[in-house]
C-alpha cells in the first residue's frame, strides 16, 4: 500500500513520533513506536485532521492505532465528505 494518502500519514506519523520515516510501515502501532503515548497520540489526530481537513469522534480516536487503520479511516472520512 502506497498512496499519497498513505505516504502524508507515514509522514505526519514520523514527525509526531519522532521516528525516521523508513522505520514507519502500515504495521507501526503503539506496541512497536516507543514514543506512542497518550499526548502523541492527540497531537498525531490534530495533525491528521489539520492535513486531511477531517474530524474524528472520540470512538474514532480510539481507533487510530496502526498506519494502517489510520490511513483506511481518513480516506473513508474524505470519501464520505465529498459523498455528503
Amino acid at each position: 500500500m502506497s498512496t499519497p494518502l498513505f505516504e502524508n500519514v507515514r509522514r505526519i506519523v514520523s514527525d509526531v513520533f519522532e521516528v525516521p520515516e523508513e522505520q514507519v510501515h502500515a504495521g507501526s502501532s503503539p506496541d512497536n513506536v516507543a514514543n506512542w503515548d497518550s499526548i502523541h497520540h492527540l497531537n498525531m489526530v490534530l495533525a491528521l485532521e489539520q492535513e486531511f481537513g477531517v474530524q474524528f469522534t472520540p470512538e474514532e480516536i480510539e481507533q487510530l492505532l496502526s498506519v494502517e487503520l489510520i490511513a483506511a479511516l481518513v480516506e473513508e472520512k474524505q470519501h464520505v465528505d465529498k459523498v455528503a
